[in-house]
């Protein structure tokens, strides 16, 4: 069966359209990186998962500002405890960080230039449990050896972001779009004489 030019083309169009405007299926893969956003209005609680650092590290809530002061340290912490943050609005971005108490430092979910050495320290996944994200972090200044595993958290009602096309994409996209619109206008004119 052979497929005219017009549904040729509206089946390419929607194919682009939908890689550019439809959400992509992703494989369950951490997000270096990414932010924590709350999902829906109501409480967030924090579990402790669990460590594989030799320093102490305190997990804190940086932004928005709350009373809790540290949530847990990896080497006093039970695995398994939970404590609940407090309700928060949808869509409330909650940026955590820990303190390595052995070297001062202080790193935090989301891009590199919120950390002291200008690189992501965390990682997100929002595939670890239905409406719930894993955080793990890395506690060495310049990444370490980059295993994110120094501290790892689950918090409930969470979910990060999710990565929007660059312009660059749009314009190749688009340019696609165009060489396709050409072939398919030379073709009728070829056929048409």
């Amino acid at each position: 069966m052979r497929l005219s030019h017009g549904i040729c083309r509206m089946l390419l169009a929607v194919m682009a359209f939908s890689t550019v405007v439809l959400p992509t299926v992703s494989m369950a893969v951490p997000i270096l990186g990414a932010q924590v956003f709350v999902q829906t209005t109501g409480d967030v609680q924090a579990i402790f998962l669990g460590h594989s650092a030799a320093f102490s590290n305190d997990l804190f809530l940086d932004s928005p500002a709350n009373s809790l002061g540290i949530i847990f340290n990896n080497q006093t912490t039970p695995v398994g405890t939970m404590v609940n943050l407090g309700t928060f609005t949808a869509g409330t971005e909650l940026v955590f960080g820990i303190h390595v108490n052995d070297t001062g430092f202080d790193f935090f979910t989301g891009p590199g230039n919120r950390n002291p050495d200008g690189i992501p320290h965390a990682v997100v996944d929002d595939q670890f449990a239905p409406n719930m994200s894993r955080v793990s972090f890395e506690d060495l200044f310049g990444g370490g050896d980059r295993d994110f595993d120094d501290i790892n958290f689950a918090f409930t009602n969470t979910a990060s972001t999710t990565p929007i096309p660059e312009p660059a994409t749009f314009l190749l996209v688009g340019a696609g779009l165009g060489v396709m619109a050409l072939k398919s206008r030379r073709l009728r004119k070829k056929h048409a004489v």
